[in-house]
């Protein structure tokens, strides 16, 4: 794809220094990054008015498109299967252009971005400081912000056929917090995920938990082998679990019974996760939460449970309800919504003391 630089354009390679890439995203082909989780993004600002992304997307299901941000103005192009060169030159609006493009959907798509076309003379500039504050979030498709534009139906089911084109991980809770709180985010999360291997809804018919991805960078079995995360590489203040929605399927194990072996064995097995995500940020504050979706309180209490017993020896982890707790929405969470539980997630997180100290 690099032959249509013209003339008077200029190539510039994902290895330039004057890029920021944000989220749990592989370098190991430092040339070709591969984005799969919602809300990683690549950031720069530059002069001209000519901009060509350079893509090759690896598509799974729904419509996958890129999330597009230039100088404030939000957009989103609709994605093709394999390589591809998107032109943008049409949204730059002034002589310097701050740009991000950023992965709106889960591993419903994955892609790798070679490189980008700009004038023979453009300059790549600045950016400002990127953010003291960090943050992680464990979710499934509601922290991914999936049908989070369809605000025709607030409190509602998600509309028929939605097929990924309301889905956008800048209005999910998640990001809506980091921003409120001037915080850098790594959003991982994916849609029907639960905590436990055979439960949820993603990947079927024998599903993948959370278990078995939090560690990794690609978990997704149709894009090849998975490929582990170098927990070095990024060191939260702040971790959000909001895991416990999805794991009614196929058995409501704490609706049947929240005092049976199978409830035991859950509780058990979350509390080993979050003790695997304090071995890796033992400074950290851990939010344990779910999100108004609905669902039923039991699972709640399940985490209540884990989080009090955990409590009496780590002061650093915490269990949050939103007002409208599992019972805000039958449907996705809509943008405005998501809103709200941002403004009250991030209240809760500023209120925790030494919150933001490395």
């Amino acid at each position: 794809m690099k032959s249509m630089i013209g003339a008077q354009e200029r190539f510039v390679p994902m290895t330039d220094p004057a890029l920021r890439f944000t989220g749990r995203i592989d370098f190991t082909d430092a040339e070709n990054p591969f984005f799969i989780y919602p809300c990683s993004s690549l950031q720069f600002r530059v002069t001209g008015r000519t901009l060509r992304v350079l893509l090759n997307n690896q598509h799974s299901y729904y419509e996958n498109r890129l999330g597009v941000i230039v100088n404030g103005v939000q957009s989103a192009v609709l994605l093709e299967k394999g390589d591809q060169v998107i032109d943008l030159s049409d949204r730059l609006t002034q002589e310097e252009n701050d740009v991000l493009l950023f992965k709106r959907q889960d591993c419903c798509h994955a892609y790798r971005i070679g490189g980008l076309i700009v004038d023979g003379g453009a300059a790549l500039l600045p950016l400002p400081e990127r953010p003291a504050r960090r943050m992680e979030v464990y979710g499934d498709s509601v922290s991914a912000g999936e049908v989070s534009e369809a605000e025709f139906a607030c409190g509602q089911s998600d509309p028929e056929g939605h097929n990924g084109l309301y889905s956008n991980s800048w209005l999910s809770y998640s990001w809506q917090a980091a921003r409120l709180m001037n915080a850098e985010l790594h959003d991982i999360a994916t849609g029907g995920m639960a905590l436990l291997d055979g439960t949820g809804y993603f990947y079927g018919p024998d599903y993948i938990g959370m278990e078995s991805c939090w560690d990794k960078i690609n978990y997704y079995p149709p894009f090849g082998e998975a490929t582990p995360w170098d927990f070095a590489r990024y060191t939260p203040h702040v971790v959000v679990v909001a895991i416990g929605q999805n794991d009614h399927n196929p058995v409501n194990t704490m609706a049947e019974d929240d005092q049976s072996a199978a409830a035991d064995h859950w509780r058990a097995e979350y509390r080993k996760f979050i003790c695997q995500l304090r071995a890796k940020y033992p400074r950290a504050h851990i939010v344990l939460t779910t999100t108004i979706l609905g669902h039923h309180e039991n699972w709640d209490k399940a985490i209540d449970t884990v989080c009090c017993a955990m409590r009496e020896t780590d002061e650093r982890i915490h269990h949050f309800l939103y007002t409208k707790n599992g019972c805000g929405t039958p449907g996705h969470i809509r943008g405005s919504e998501a809103a709200v539980m941002a403004q009250e997630l991030s209240a809760f997180i500023e209120s925790l003391p030494g919150v933001w100290e490395d």
